[in-house]
């Protein structure tokens, strides 16, 4: 796994993503944009959740999904161009580490509560707490890894 990820800094694009005057920065823009859209989108129906409307969080979904969707696509698009500007020095940050198990904590998350399709409040006011906890910390510790 470690050569992988040292082929990829050494690679081209790695050398691109560091070297070119536009990309590393477009990337970095376009990374910010796609956590604000994917994250505001998810916090929007788990504040629906919580508050119990259920019937107007199913109806926003819709709307919220296509929001998240483009969110992470800019991000999906976005991570390996700044990822393999840095490799070697992403995978030893600790905030960059925990950045990526909140990120499995929070795709674990949506699966179950996908797959489950919860229909009693209790239980999806827990999913929508742990999202909507999860994916903000997932936002602040990827602002944070540039200062560790």
């Amino acid at each position: 796994m470690i050569a992988f990820f040292e082929a990829l800094e050494t690679s081209a694009f790695g050398e691109l993503a560091r070297s070119s005057v536009w990309l590393y920065p477009v990337a970095n823009v376009a990374h910010v944009l796609g956590a604000t859209l994917l994250v505001g989108a998810i916090v929007v129906f788990d504040i629906l959740v919580l508050r119990r409307r259920f019937q107007t969080a199913d109806a926003v979904s819709g709307a919220a999904l296509a929001t998240a969707a483009t969110g992470l696509a800019l991000l999906l698009f976005s991570a390996p161009v700044l990822f393999a500007a840095e490799t070697s020095a992403l995978m030893r940050n600790p905030v960059f580490l925990t950045k990526m198990a909140l990120l499995a904590i929070a795709t674990a998350n949506i699966a179950i509560y996908y797959a489950r399709r919860p229909r009693e409040g209790d239980i999806r006011a827990v999913h929508a707490i742990i999202s909507a906890s999860v994916w903000v910390a997932i936002v602040i510790a990827g602002r944070s890894i540039a200062y560790v």
